[in-house]
């Protein structure tokens, strides 16, 4: 009983933790503890640590393990991460089509007692999945039917290589609890759970908000201190930098500020207007993408509408915010107070245009050069945002006024 719980705490202490984080853990147990811990946790962190691992101790928990175990986690190994590969369990159930219903309930009865069995599956003598076959056609079937009569033929099935994020389009009317995995000559190698992939897909979804920001993918709370101040401050230094930028453009007006101080009062409105324009950009492109409704030929329609949404929410924002210049500066007794407004109420449209573009832009380019579109793209619009909004309102005072 003890070594039971010492072996779920272990599981569930790695699978709260990222994989580089899990291995100084396991570090210090022996290899059939580590083996017992890895058989707990889901498939994809299972995989993940083993690959992970020197190649000596993997070789030594794989000949531990059982032996379809084993030779499925050896399969699992070959395909790249948050790939249906890495989630799959060993192939169960798994019948040719010559045998009757009576057989293959006496067979059931049995397997049962040891695994969890949703479908079976029929395969011909090469392992080519022929066809499902579902417990409600077992019970309402003859004893002496063949599976090849009753089984649901031309099955869906998932292709190893497919990354999670494709995956769950392909299942997104289906919800069906267990999915066989077959390679290019449709050969059943693997199944996985409907309720696996939900639960890799709600980790990735929740790792984007940090993405945006840029807070590793691998952070948990359980991360040590250390090492997520490795994960994050890279990316502070990066928006300091980028900080800087916006900072010299300020910089280049110093003499129109010095001249309007007014100006300073109205630079954070600008800022964060055309912030909040920039984010509601991205996080419709991110969602786009995530969901699959971004194909290609349809970046031109995405961009001209933030372009439009920009133009007209900034108008009318502009409006508001031309009306405050207009009250603040009259009680300044400004001269210039009419001007004041229209310049702010232009440098609010122009800001909040080239926001929404780069909200729209900035996703797109990264997933063209081949990263992450959600990698650290807040800080990249941050400083789109503050430039335009910053640049626009004192070029056009500096031009005017």
């Amino acid at each position: 009983m003890n070594a039971d719980r010492t072996d779920q705490d272990l599981a569930t202490r790695i699978a709260q933790r990222a994989p580089r984080d899990s291995l100084r853990i396991l570090g210090t147990v022996e290899n059939n503890e580590l083996l017992e811990a890895l058989s707990r946790v889901r498939t994809s962190v299972a995989i993940d640590l083993l690959a992970k691992l020197p190649d000596e101790r993997r070789e030594a928990v794989l000949l531990l393990a059982a032996t379809d175990q084993a030779k499925q986690w050896r399969t699992n190994l070959r395909y790249d991460e948050d790939t249906i590969g890495r989630m799959m369990e060993p192939p169960t159930a798994v019948f040719s089509p010559d045998m009757t219903v009576a057989q293959t309930i006496e067979e059931l009865r049995e397997l049962v007692k040891q695994v969890f069995v949703t479908y079976g599956f029929v395969v011909d003598e090469s392992g080519r999945l022929l066809g499902v076959i579902t417990f409600r056609d077992l019970l309402l079937s003859e004893r002496d039917t063949t599976l090849g009569g009753i089984m649901l033929t031309n099955p869906f099935f998932l292709k190893p290589e497919t990354e999670l994020r494709e995956a769950m389009k392909q299942v997104l009317n289906r919800h069906f609890p267990v999915y066989p995995v077959c390679d290019e000559q449709g050969r059943l190698i693997g199944l996985v759970r409907g309720q696996s992939m939900f639960e890799e897909q709600a980790i990735e979804i929740s790792a984007q908000p940090g993405t945006m920001v840029g807070v590793d993918k691998e952070e948990r709370l359980a991360t040590p201190w250390p090492r997520s101040f490795k994960f994050r401050h890279p990316w502070l230094q990066l928006n300091l930098l980028t900080a800087f930028v916006a900072a010299a453009v300020v910089g280049v007006f110093q003499g129109t500020i010095d001249r309007l101080v007014i100006l300073a009062m109205f630079l954070p409105v600008l800022a964060g207007q055309s912030g909040n324009t920039g984010c509601q950009a991205l996080a419709v492109t991110l969602r786009g993408m995530t969901l699959g409704e971004l194909r290609r030929g349809r970046e031109r329609a995405l961009v001209a509408k933030e372009a439009l949404l920009g133009s007209l929410n900034g108008c009318f924002v502009g409006i508001m915010a031309g009306i405050g210049m207009y009250v603040v500066a009259r009680g300044q007794n400004n001269p210039e107070a009419v001007t004041l407004a229209v310049v702010v109420w232009i440098a609010m449209i122009g800001s909040c245009v080239i926001s929404g573009l780069s909200g729209a832009l900035i996703p797109l380019t990264l997933r063209k050069l081949g990263a992450d579109p959600a990698t650290a793209s807040s800080i990249f619009l941050t400083t789109a945002t503050d430039v335009a909004s910053m640049g626009m309102l004192l070029g056009l005072a500096t031009l005017v006024v």
